[in-house]
Formats: C-alpha cells, structure tokens, sequence
C-alpha cells in the first residue's frame, strides 16, 4: 500500500529529533503558562519560575497535573494567556457543576488546530476531491468546527450538515455525492437503521469513510457499522480541553491511533497512584498542549484509559499510537464491590449478529443490592412474537456478561427503534442509585 502524508518529514521524524522538538515546544508552552493567573502560582510552588528551568523532557513531571477542576475553578480568564483583544475564538463544554471548561483560541492557534486536524483527515487516503458530510453538532462543541476546518484545508467539499435529521442526511448524500461523513460512532448504527426504515438503497450512495469519535465504542462496533454501511470506519481522538479533534488518528493501517507528539506530550500513569507506567500498560492519558498559546494546559488529567503499541507502524510514522479508549476513570461503575466499565458490556452485545444497534444500562438499588438491567433491541430479522429465539438470546447473552463482568444482568429485548437515541454523545448509562448511597 502507498501510503500518504500531510508532512512527511514531520510525521516521520526520527524518535531523538522528535523528542528534541518536543523539549522545544514545551519550553514555549511553560513561557506561555507562566502568563496565566493559574500556572504563575502552581509553578512557582513547583519551583518552576521561567521557560529555562525545564532542561530535559523528564523535567515534564516537576509540572503538577491540571484537572478539569482546575479549569473549572479558574473560568472564565484564569487559564487566558494572551489579551483578550488576540482572541479570535472561543470553545466550551460544561458539566454537571453548571460551569464550564473554556478554550481560547488566537489566530495561530486557529492555524495549528486545523493543520493537525487536516494531517489526520489525509492520513486516511482522503484526498481534495472527496465530499465531507460533517453530521457532528456545531457551536461551542470543538468537533463541527474543528473537522470543518480541517476538510476544507485538505481541499474536499465540506458539507456543514451538523448532527439529526437523517431524512435530509440521505438527501444531501444523494444530491452532492457525499463520500467522507463525520458523526458519532452511535449516530452512524442510527443512520444504518434509519436508511432500512425509510427505503433508502446503499447502491445510491457514495459513501466510502467515516471519521468516528467523541464517545468510547468497540471494535466489534466500529466492524458492524462498516459491515452495516459498507464503509472503512477510522478511529478519532481529541478532546476539547486540547482544541478537540486531531489529538490522535487512525491512518490507514487502523492498527491504533497516530497520537501527533509535535502537538502534544502524551503520559501513561496509574490512575490511582498516578506514577509512570511502561509502554503497553494501560492507564489514565495525560496530555500537555505544545500548540495552544491562548489557554496553554500542562498535563492534564483526561481521565481515559489508553496505552501505546510498542511496535512501530507498517506506515512508517514515528509517532506514538494509543490503543482505543476503553472508558473513563469516572465511567467506571461499582456494582456491589465490583468495578466495570460500560464498553465491557458493549464489547459482548454488539459481538452478536441478532441484537440491534442501540442499547441502554441501567443500574438501580433492589434494596440493599445494586441491580444491573441491560437493555438492547434486537435485529428486525427476529420476530418479537416468537418468544423461544428471544428467550434463547437473553439467556446467551446473560451468561456472556456474567462470565466477563462476574455480575448476574438482568436482560431486556426490545423491538427494533423503541430504545431512545441520541443525535449527540450516546447516553449509554442510566444510574438510578441514590446519589447519598
């Protein structure tokens, strides 16, 4: 295969010079957070009081880690490093807490965001003459605006068509010939389904990729929706808190995510301890940002759970790759005593021809006990009125998860489309334990 690169010397730069580069940048990004209202006190605690003072990469972990609680605490300018007459945009999540996490942006930063994003966009074999549907929500979400740009910069037709509303995401494939799509990996299991439900034919669509990303998914379900949609579906990386997608990418191989070490640091530590683990250990991500002046974030805590290949890339790109994202430290869930995660579950439902594309987990209190109920729709190719091949796969699939979580699940089969979904991130989880208990 021959493979194609945005920039070539960069993306493949020898491990020493790559690391040299880094030591660069981060010395930039030091400069710039000692600007902030934040990092001038945190690093001076640390005994970090100029750019000088970091003389190797190792001295990356005299910086303490940021939180999203930190970010939170110092809304709105305490993580602003330039005036605010410079910035040229801004980003926002928000949370539970009601405040939000903002990300300033200058025109450079701008510029730098969208050469990363248009690296892993072309990393994929698109190329200019590529139509890109970008069924993501747009606004203060870093991911409409981010693809968006980087589409546009790789030279393809950018399609703003933003998240819902599939009736007229059929009519825009038709009438322009879309062949690249961006959605969530849940949004594109709805598309399939909805094609089925409102006669559209495969045949009369274009469509060759999909960029997916912004919630944690399986292999099994990356494989169903490329078997369900005849396409090649490559894994996305990014999150808002480092200007959102083009953190890390699938090349063509789509043998782990190409995580851009010129733009970022990236540490694998024990999520409890939080000290170093080795390569191919996995752990919680920490990030520092080497390409954002106006909200420049030192090691951050991103709370997924990841690790690196060791082994290089049949590529020939020198930069690191993560694993999938297998959840979150606080996705994890305790149900009496014992700890898992919701792709565990996803992993074991999507492995199986005759269920659906769309599940729900619920957790609820059965007096002192924790009750687990999974909840998925099954493939219109069953008859729901034929209760012994149903009864049959909840039982197959009760076992299956007991084996693998250690957990008795309760199982629900439901008709094809009456589970509820979501145009936005999945809601795959709902806790109904009281919040004291």
């Amino acid at each position: 295969m021959t493979y194609q690169y945005w920039n070539q010397k960069m993306e493949t730069l020898p491990r020493a010079e790559l690391e040299a580069y880094q030591l660069d940048r981060l010395r930039a990004a030091v400069g710039w957070s000692l600007r902030t209202p934040f990092y001038q006190e945190r690093l001076k605690q640390a005994g970090i009081r100029s750019e000088a003072d970091i003389k190797t990469l190792a001295d990356i972990r005299r910086i303490p880690f940021t939180t999203k609680h930190d970010l939170r605490n110092g809304f709105p300018y305490g993580f602003l490093s330039i005036p605010k007459e410079e910035v040229v945009r801004l980003h926002a999540s928000s949370g539970t807490t009601g405040t939000p996490t903002t990300i300033y942006f200058s025109k450079d930063d701008i510029s730098r965001w969208t050469s990363f994003v248009a690296r892993s966009i072309y990393a994929t074999g698109c190329a200019k003459t590529d139509v890109f549907q970008n069924m993501i929500t747009y606004g203060l979400f870093t991911g409409g605006l981010g693809f968006h740009y980087g589409g546009e910069a790789v030279g393809m037709m950018v399609i703003p068509s933003g998240a819902g509303n599939t009736a007229r995401q059929f009519k825009l494939m038709q009438d322009f010939g879309t062949t690249v799509v961006h959605a969530t990996p849940s949004f594109l299991l709805h598309v399939e389904a909805k094609m089925r439900e409102e006669g559209v034919s495969r045949g009369n669509l274009r469509l060759k990729r999909a960029f997916a990303g912004a919630e944690p998914y399986s292999e099994d379900t990356r494989k169903r929706i490329e078997t369900l949609l005849a396409i090649d579906v490559y894994n996305s990386y990014g999150l808002s808190e480092m200007n959102g997608p083009g953190v890390a990418f699938e090349c063509q191989c789509k043998n782990g995510l190409h995580l851009w070490e010129d733009g970022f640091i990236p540490e694998i530590v024990d999520p409890d301890t939080l000290e170093p683990l080795p390569d191919g250990e996995t752990g919680e991500l920490i990030l520092t940002c080497l390409c954002r002046e106006a909200t420049p974030i030192l090691r951050y805590r991103t709370r997924d759970l990841s690790g690196f290949y060791t082994e290089p890339c049949s590529c020939g790109r020198t930069h690191r790759r993560l694993r999938r994202i297998t959840g979150r430290t606080d996705d994890m869930l305790i149900i009496n005593g014992v700890n898992l995660f919701p792709s565990q579950i996803e992993e074991v439902i999507m492995s199986m021809k005759e269920v659906g594309n769309n599940y729900l987990i619920v957790v609820e209190k059965d007096g002192a006990m924790d009750r687990l109920t999974v909840k998925a729709e099954v493939n219109q190719s069953i008859f729901m009125d034929d209760t012994r091949p149903l009864n049959a796969l909840k039982e197959r699939i009760r076992k299956t998860l007991q084996g693998m979580i250690t957990i008795n699940p309760r199982v629900e089969l439901h008709e094809s489309g009456s589970l509820p979904v979501s145009e936005g991130k999945a809601k795959r989880v709902q806790d109904k334990r009281p919040k004291d208990v």
